[in-house]
Parts: C-alpha cells; sequence; structure tokens
C-alpha cells in the first residue's frame, strides 16, 4: 500500500519540471501589466523549467508587417531573458476572431504562420479549422466557461484549457472540466493566465513533464502525448 505522501512523492520525481502554459507580456497583451523581462524574473525566481508566452493576437489597426514585429519582440525579449537565467521560453499565442470574444490557445506557431493566421482572423473559427491545416500544432478553447464566451463546435477543438487560475475571471473550472468528460476526444490543458503582477497568482497552475520541450511544435508533441500532471497553487498534483 503506498502512502498519498509516497505516491505525491513518486509523481513529483517522474514528472519533474514545471512549464507554465498561458502567460502574457506587454505591450503585445494591451491587458497585461507585466514586461516580458519581468515575466522570466518571475517565473525564474518559482523555479520553473519553461514558460509559454501567448499573448493576444487579433485585428490590428498598425499594418500587419509593424503588428507581428511588435508581437513578436516581446517573445524576443523573453526568450532572450530566459537564456540569460536558464529558463526556456517558448513560443504560443492566443488568438481571436473577429466573431465574438472567444480567445483559442495555439501551441505550435511561428512567425510565419502567424502571418497566416492574421489573415484569417475576419472569417471565424468555423472557416479557420476547415481551411487552415495546423498537423503539428494543438488549437486549444481558453477558459472556455467565463461570462461571455460563445458556445463552440467541440469537434473544432483539440483540447479545451479546463484549469484557467487567472485571479479576476469566473473560469468556472467545474463547468468547464465537464465539458471535457463528456467530450474524451478532447485534451486538457492548464494555465495560470499570468498578467498582473504582485497578486500572489504567479505561477499557480504548472504543466509537470518529464522533458522540457526544445521549442513550439516539441510542446504539441508532449500534450498530444497526454503525459503529463497538473500542479495547482503550487501544492496540489492533478491527474487529467
Amino acid at each position: 500500500f503506498m502512502t498519498r505522501d509516497k505516491l505525491k512523492s513518486e509523481l513529483l520525481r517522474e514528472y519533474p519540471y514545471r512549464i507554465e502554459l498561458h502567460a502574457h507580456t506587454m505591450p503585445a497583451s494591451t491587458c497585461s501589466e507585466v514586461s516580458p523581462e519581468e515575466v522570466i524574473a518571475t517565473y525564474a525566481a518559482l523555479q520553473y523549467d519553461a514558460v509559454v508566452i501567448t499573448n493576444h493576437f487579433m485585428r490590428s489597426e498598425k499594418e500587419k508587417a509593424a503588428y507581428l514585429d511588435a508581437y513578436m519582440a516581446d517573445f524576443e525579449q523573453a526568450k532572450e531573458a530566459g537564456e540569460r537565467c536558464g529558463l526556456r521560453v517558448i513560443l504560443g499565442t492566443e488568438i481571436r476572431f473577429a466573431e465574438n470574444t472567444n480567445d483559442y490557445l495555439i501551441y505550435g506557431v511561428t512567425r510565419d504562420m502567424l502571418g497566416e493566421i492574421y489573415d484569417r482572423l475576419p472569417y471565424g473559427v468555423d472557416a479557420f479549422r476547415k481551411e487552415y491545416v495546423m498537423p503539428n500544432s494543438l488549437f486549444i478553447q481558453a477558459h472556455p466557461c467565463r461570462d461571455g464566451i460563445k458556445k463552440v463546435d467541440l469537434s473544432l477543438l483539440d483540447g479545451v484549457e479546463v484549469f484557467n487560475l487567472h485571479p479576476n475571471h469566473n473560469s468556472r473550472i467545474g463547468l468547464a472540466a465537464k465539458l471535457v468528460a463528456d467530450s474524451p476526444h478532447l485534451l486538457v490543458t492548464t494555465g495560470t493566465d499570468f498578467h498582473h503582477p504582485n497578486r500572489n497568482h504567479e505561477g499557480v497552475s504548472a504543466l509537470r513533464s518529464k522533458t522540457i520541450p526544445e521549442d513550439s511544435f516539441a510542446l504539441s508533441a508532449l500534450l498530444k502525448e497526454n503525459d503529463y500532471l497538473f500542479e495547482v497553487g503550487m501544492n496540489y498534483l492533478v491527474l487529467p
């Protein structure tokens, strides 16, 4: 018989690496209050192994190339800061189509892909998923049960961010979990949705893995293997 503490110790040993899957920086995400360097310093202090920068990506009044340059500048700054302190920084994105305020996380993405995605944002999620092929990526609905989120055809999704722990929103985690329970084809992800300093919520939702993914596509592959744990509140382990 294995005690709870023994089981927890074994799981932590088997899944030693901690990854933040959902973090925002300013100015790329206008709702963020944390610079790229501050995000990396915060997570390095928490002894994380990797952070995925998932800034908001939507249509802009800027010219497309200028918007992409500004968007990627935050990631590059975060990556450089991560290289200085030994923290892996991975590119992700959180896109929004013109049709509503739903948000979708993409793991497995490049700047070139972002340029292609940008051109498709006016046409909605249904058209996007039918016309834009991303075989090595994952398309995840972020916080699907918050106020204002519109229901989406679940067959369009690869997964759902069940454990979104942003402190300013009611993400209705129980309802999001039930959504996935009724749709077993969907992967489950977690994320702090980090935007704000000094609110004691940084790093409250980690993916625990056996390896540290090299890049965005390696992260997508790791998630597709479905061999990971969640650590919620820097203490409680969850089996997805």
